[in-house]
Protein backbone atom coordinates (compact mmCIF):
# COMPACT_ATOMS: atom_id res chain seq x y z
CA UNK A 1 0.00 0.00 0.00
CA UNK A 2 1.46 3.15 -1.17
CA UNK A 3 0.89 6.54 -0.34
CA UNK A 4 0.06 7.60 -3.85
CA UNK A 5 -2.77 4.34 -4.06
CA UNK A 6 -4.21 6.28 -0.46
CA UNK A 7 -4.41 9.46 -2.50
CA UNK A 8 -6.16 7.96 -5.12
CA UNK A 9 -8.78 6.07 -3.21
CA UNK A 10 -9.90 9.38 -1.27
CA UNK A 11 -10.49 10.99 -4.29
CA UNK A 12 -12.38 8.62 -5.62
CA UNK A 13 -14.39 8.27 -2.19
CA UNK A 14 -14.70 11.92 -2.65
CA UNK A 15 -15.68 12.53 -5.57
CA UNK A 16 -17.51 8.48 -6.18
CA UNK A 17 -16.57 8.87 -9.63
CA UNK A 18 -13.44 7.46 -11.40
CA UNK A 19 -13.34 10.02 -14.05
CA UNK A 20 -13.84 13.20 -11.91
CA UNK A 21 -11.03 11.37 -9.27
CA UNK A 22 -8.91 11.24 -12.20
CA UNK A 23 -9.55 15.09 -12.92
CA UNK A 24 -8.98 16.24 -9.81
CA UNK A 25 -5.94 14.54 -9.48
CA UNK A 26 -4.34 14.93 -12.92
CA UNK A 27 -3.55 11.36 -13.88
CA UNK A 28 -5.79 9.09 -16.28
CA UNK A 29 -8.69 7.25 -15.45
CA UNK A 30 -7.36 3.85 -15.76
CA UNK A 31 -4.56 5.00 -13.67
CA UNK A 32 -7.00 5.44 -11.12
CA UNK A 33 -8.74 2.11 -11.88
CA UNK A 34 -5.50 0.36 -12.14
CA UNK A 35 -4.88 1.57 -8.52
CA UNK A 36 -8.26 0.87 -7.16
CA UNK A 37 -8.07 -2.54 -8.44
CA UNK A 38 -4.67 -3.34 -6.82
CA UNK A 39 -5.77 -2.60 -3.83
CA UNK A 40 -8.67 -4.71 -3.54
CA UNK A 41 -7.05 -7.60 -4.84
CA UNK A 42 -3.79 -7.18 -2.24
CA UNK A 43 -6.28 -7.41 0.41
CA UNK A 44 -9.08 -9.66 -0.90
CA UNK A 45 -11.48 -6.72 -0.55
CA UNK A 46 -14.40 -4.68 -2.08
CA UNK A 47 -13.79 -0.97 -1.84
CA UNK A 48 -16.52 0.33 -4.05
CA UNK A 49 -19.52 -1.35 -5.32
CA UNK A 50 -19.70 -0.88 -9.34
CA UNK A 51 -24.00 -0.23 -10.14
CA UNK A 52 -24.35 0.71 -13.37
CA UNK A 53 -22.40 3.84 -14.40
CA UNK A 54 -22.37 4.85 -10.63
CA UNK A 55 -20.45 3.37 -7.24
CA UNK A 56 -20.92 3.31 -3.55
CA UNK A 57 -18.28 2.89 -1.45
CA UNK A 58 -18.50 -0.49 0.57
CA UNK A 59 -17.97 -1.16 4.17
CA UNK A 60 -14.07 -2.03 3.64
CA UNK A 61 -13.78 1.01 1.80
CA UNK A 62 -15.82 3.23 4.24
CA UNK A 63 -12.81 1.43 6.95
CA UNK A 64 -9.76 2.31 4.83
CA UNK A 65 -11.48 5.96 4.33
CA UNK A 66 -10.72 6.92 7.75
CA UNK A 67 -8.07 5.20 8.24
CA UNK A 68 -6.26 6.17 5.44
CA UNK A 69 -7.33 10.29 6.24
CA UNK A 70 -5.35 9.58 9.24
CA UNK A 71 -2.42 8.60 7.21
CA UNK A 72 -2.20 11.55 4.93
CA UNK A 73 -2.87 14.11 7.68
CA UNK A 74 0.31 12.71 9.29
CA UNK A 75 2.50 12.55 6.57
CA UNK A 76 1.34 16.38 6.05
CA UNK A 77 1.93 17.22 9.24
CA UNK A 78 5.93 15.34 8.75
CA UNK A 79 6.63 17.39 5.94
CA UNK A 80 5.32 20.63 7.24
CA UNK A 81 7.87 19.84 10.39
CA UNK A 82 10.30 19.21 7.91
CA UNK A 83 9.65 22.39 5.98
CA UNK A 84 10.09 24.80 9.51
CA UNK A 85 13.98 23.39 9.40
CA UNK A 86 13.94 26.56 7.32
CA UNK A 87 13.97 28.78 10.24
CA UNK A 88 10.24 29.85 9.92
CA UNK A 89 11.13 31.66 6.20
CA UNK A 90 7.85 30.16 5.15
CA UNK A 91 4.66 27.88 5.93
CA UNK A 92 1.45 28.34 7.58
CA UNK A 93 -0.07 29.00 10.78
CA UNK A 94 -4.14 28.39 11.09
CA UNK A 95 -6.07 30.55 13.34
CA UNK A 96 -9.80 30.36 14.64
CA UNK A 97 -11.35 33.06 16.13
CA UNK A 98 -14.48 34.28 17.86
CA UNK A 99 -15.83 37.06 15.47
CA UNK A 100 -15.11 39.82 18.57
CA UNK A 101 -11.62 39.02 18.93
CA UNK A 102 -11.14 37.91 14.91
CA UNK A 103 -11.98 41.99 14.59
CA UNK A 104 -10.69 43.84 17.38
CA UNK A 105 -8.19 42.08 19.42
CA UNK A 106 -6.09 39.85 17.26
CA UNK A 107 -5.00 41.70 14.27
CA UNK A 108 -2.07 43.36 16.18
CA UNK A 109 -1.02 40.11 16.71
CA UNK A 110 -1.15 39.14 13.75
CA UNK A 111 0.71 41.89 12.38
CA UNK A 112 3.53 41.78 15.30
CA UNK A 113 3.70 37.70 14.02
CA UNK A 114 3.90 39.24 10.40
CA UNK A 115 6.53 41.67 10.74
CA UNK A 116 8.64 38.98 12.61
CA UNK A 117 8.12 36.19 10.34
CA UNK A 118 6.76 37.69 6.50
CA UNK A 119 7.36 34.29 5.07
CA UNK A 120 4.46 32.56 7.17
CA UNK A 121 1.01 32.91 5.37
CA UNK A 122 -1.60 33.45 8.09
CA UNK A 123 -5.16 31.82 7.79
CA UNK A 124 -7.84 33.07 9.72
CA UNK A 125 -11.51 31.70 10.28
CA UNK A 126 -13.89 33.74 12.28
CA UNK A 127 -16.75 32.07 14.17
CA UNK A 128 -18.91 32.38 17.17
CA UNK A 129 -16.85 30.68 20.06
CA UNK A 130 -18.78 27.22 19.93
CA UNK A 131 -17.52 27.35 15.99
CA UNK A 132 -13.94 28.04 17.28
CA UNK A 133 -13.75 25.23 20.13
CA UNK A 134 -15.17 22.55 17.39
CA UNK A 135 -12.33 23.32 14.45
CA UNK A 136 -9.41 23.29 17.30
CA UNK A 137 -10.82 20.50 18.96
CA UNK A 138 -10.80 18.32 15.15
CA UNK A 139 -7.44 19.89 13.76
CA UNK A 140 -9.02 22.81 11.46
CA UNK A 141 -7.56 25.26 13.26
CA UNK A 142 -3.51 25.21 14.88
CA UNK A 143 -4.71 27.60 17.66
CA UNK A 144 -8.32 29.19 18.81
CA UNK A 145 -9.00 32.61 20.38
CA UNK A 146 -11.98 33.24 21.93
CA UNK A 147 -13.67 34.58 25.13
CA UNK A 148 -16.47 32.72 26.78
CA UNK A 149 -16.55 28.66 27.97
CA UNK A 150 -15.84 25.95 26.51
CA UNK A 151 -18.43 22.84 26.32
CA UNK A 152 -17.99 20.03 28.80
CA UNK A 153 -17.57 17.65 26.10
CA UNK A 154 -14.21 19.06 24.35
CA UNK A 155 -12.35 20.37 27.74
CA UNK A 156 -10.86 16.71 28.20
CA UNK A 157 -9.24 17.88 24.74
CA UNK A 158 -8.86 21.05 24.69
CA UNK A 159 -5.73 22.94 26.88
CA UNK A 160 -6.99 26.36 27.81
CA UNK A 161 -5.06 29.44 28.78
CA UNK A 162 -5.65 32.90 29.38
CA UNK A 163 -3.71 35.42 26.85
CA UNK A 164 -6.17 39.04 27.49
CA UNK A 165 -9.21 40.13 28.33
CA UNK A 166 -11.86 42.70 27.45
CA UNK A 167 -14.84 44.01 29.10
CA UNK A 168 -18.52 43.79 28.66
CA UNK A 169 -20.30 47.31 27.92
CA UNK A 170 -23.94 47.79 28.90
CA UNK A 171 -24.71 50.36 25.90
CA UNK A 172 -27.71 52.44 24.69
CA UNK A 173 -28.06 54.50 21.54
CA UNK A 174 -29.05 58.26 22.01
CA UNK A 175 -32.68 57.96 22.23
CA UNK A 176 -33.04 55.71 24.91
CA UNK A 177 -34.21 56.58 28.64
CA UNK A 178 -30.74 55.62 29.90
CA UNK A 179 -28.59 57.52 27.82
CA UNK A 180 -26.61 60.21 29.84
CA UNK A 181 -26.99 58.42 32.93
CA UNK A 182 -24.11 57.70 34.36
CA UNK A 183 -25.14 54.03 36.33
CA UNK A 184 -28.52 52.57 36.85
CA UNK A 185 -29.19 49.82 39.50
CA UNK A 186 -29.13 46.37 39.05
CA UNK A 187 -32.88 45.50 39.44
CA UNK A 188 -33.41 48.36 36.49
CA UNK A 189 -31.81 45.72 33.80
CA UNK A 190 -35.48 44.05 33.81
CA UNK A 191 -37.10 47.33 32.63
CA UNK A 192 -35.68 47.35 28.94
CA UNK A 193 -35.80 45.92 25.85
CA UNK A 194 -32.14 43.85 25.17
CA UNK A 195 -30.38 43.62 21.84
CA UNK A 196 -28.83 39.65 22.06
CA UNK A 197 -26.19 37.59 20.74
CA UNK A 198 -27.31 33.94 19.41
CA UNK A 199 -26.70 30.78 21.61
CA UNK A 200 -22.74 29.71 20.96
CA UNK A 201 -21.58 33.53 21.02
CA UNK A 202 -18.89 33.88 23.49
CA UNK A 203 -20.01 37.01 24.71
CA UNK A 204 -23.72 35.84 25.52
CA UNK A 205 -22.23 33.20 27.76
CA UNK A 206 -20.37 36.09 29.36
CA UNK A 207 -23.31 38.11 29.73
CA UNK A 208 -25.03 35.35 31.08
CA UNK A 209 -22.91 34.42 33.71
CA UNK A 210 -22.44 37.73 34.93
CA UNK A 211 -26.38 38.24 35.21
CA UNK A 212 -26.84 34.87 37.31
CA UNK A 213 -23.45 35.82 39.23
CA UNK A 214 -25.80 38.99 40.80
CA UNK A 215 -29.11 36.97 41.38
CA UNK A 216 -30.92 37.40 38.25
CA UNK A 217 -32.25 35.20 35.68
CA UNK A 218 -31.35 36.35 32.10
CA UNK A 219 -35.27 34.29 31.06
CA UNK A 220 -36.83 37.55 32.62
CA UNK A 221 -34.84 40.24 30.80
CA UNK A 222 -37.21 41.29 27.53
CA UNK A 223 -35.32 39.98 24.74
CA UNK A 224 -36.93 41.75 21.25
CA UNK A 225 -34.06 40.68 19.23
CA UNK A 226 -31.66 37.85 18.61
CA UNK A 227 -28.30 38.62 16.00
CA UNK A 228 -25.48 36.37 15.16
CA UNK A 229 -23.29 39.44 14.97
CA UNK A 230 -22.12 41.87 17.57
CA UNK A 231 -21.61 44.58 14.69
CA UNK A 232 -25.34 44.06 14.08
CA UNK A 233 -26.51 44.21 17.59
CA UNK A 234 -23.71 47.63 17.71
CA UNK A 235 -25.86 48.82 14.84
CA UNK A 236 -29.25 48.35 15.76
CA UNK A 237 -28.71 49.74 19.73
CA UNK A 238 -27.22 52.57 18.15
CA UNK A 239 -30.73 53.33 16.26
CA UNK A 240 -32.28 53.33 19.55
CA UNK A 241 -33.52 50.31 19.86
CA UNK A 242 -33.64 49.03 23.23
CA UNK A 243 -30.26 47.80 25.23
CA UNK A 244 -27.15 45.85 25.12
CA UNK A 245 -24.00 44.10 26.00
CA UNK A 246 -21.02 44.33 23.47
CA UNK A 247 -17.16 44.11 24.17
CA UNK A 248 -15.67 47.31 25.10
CA UNK A 249 -13.53 46.77 21.78
CA UNK A 250 -15.75 46.85 19.95
CA UNK A 251 -17.48 50.58 21.04
CA UNK A 252 -14.66 52.49 21.89
CA UNK A 253 -15.57 54.68 18.72
CA UNK A 254 -19.30 54.90 19.41
CA UNK A 255 -18.00 55.78 22.96
CA UNK A 256 -16.10 58.85 22.00
CA UNK A 257 -18.94 60.06 19.15
CA UNK A 258 -21.22 60.18 21.55
CA UNK A 259 -23.47 57.72 19.41
CA UNK A 260 -23.17 54.84 22.12
CA UNK A 261 -23.72 55.48 25.76
CA UNK A 262 -22.00 53.06 28.19
CA UNK A 263 -24.13 52.84 31.97
CA UNK A 264 -22.60 51.12 35.09
CA UNK A 265 -24.65 49.04 37.35
CA UNK A 266 -25.03 49.26 40.49
CA UNK A 267 -25.50 46.77 43.54
CA UNK A 268 -27.80 49.05 46.17
CA UNK A 269 -28.30 46.24 48.21
CA UNK A 270 -24.67 45.25 49.37
CA UNK A 271 -24.26 48.89 50.21
CA UNK A 272 -22.29 51.68 49.16
CA UNK A 273 -23.53 51.17 45.96
CA UNK A 274 -21.63 48.44 44.61
CA UNK A 275 -20.16 48.70 41.00
CA UNK A 276 -20.45 45.64 38.74
CA UNK A 277 -18.01 44.95 36.25
CA UNK A 278 -18.10 42.46 33.30
CA UNK A 279 -15.15 40.90 32.53
CA UNK A 280 -14.27 38.77 29.93
CA UNK A 281 -10.75 36.65 29.43
CA UNK A 282 -9.85 36.08 26.24
CA UNK A 283 -8.79 31.82 26.21
CA UNK A 284 -5.92 30.63 24.04
CA UNK A 285 -6.94 27.21 22.80
CA UNK A 286 -5.20 24.16 21.29
CA UNK A 287 -5.53 21.07 21.46
CA UNK A 288 -3.62 18.06 23.88
CA UNK A 289 -2.66 15.75 21.57
CA UNK A 290 -2.00 16.82 18.07
CA UNK A 291 1.34 17.87 16.60
CA UNK A 292 2.54 21.12 17.64
CA UNK A 293 4.19 23.28 14.82
CA UNK A 294 6.70 25.34 15.26
CA UNK A 295 5.06 28.02 13.50
CA UNK A 296 1.90 28.03 16.10
CA UNK A 297 4.53 27.66 19.37
CA UNK A 298 6.41 31.03 18.03
CA UNK A 299 2.82 32.68 17.55
CA UNK A 300 1.90 31.78 21.44
CA UNK A 301 5.03 33.72 22.30
CA UNK A 302 3.44 36.98 19.76
CA UNK A 303 0.61 36.24 22.47
CA UNK A 304 1.88 36.81 25.34
CA UNK A 305 3.73 39.72 24.33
Amino acid sequence: MTLEQLRIFLAVAEHLHFTHAAEALYITQPAVSAAIQSLEKEYSVKLFHRIGRHIEIAEAGKLLEVEARKIIDQVALTEQGLRELNNLQRGELKLGASLTIGNYWLPRKISQFKTQYPGIFVNCTLGNAEEICEGTATGLFDLGLITGEVKASLQSCLEQEVVGSDRLQIVVGSSHPWFGQAEILLEELSTTSWVMREQGSGAQQIFEQALQNWGIDPAILNVILVLNSSEMVKAVVESGVGAAAIPELMVEKELQLSTLHAVQVIDSVKGDNVHLEIVEPVWKLKHRQRFQTQISRAFENILML
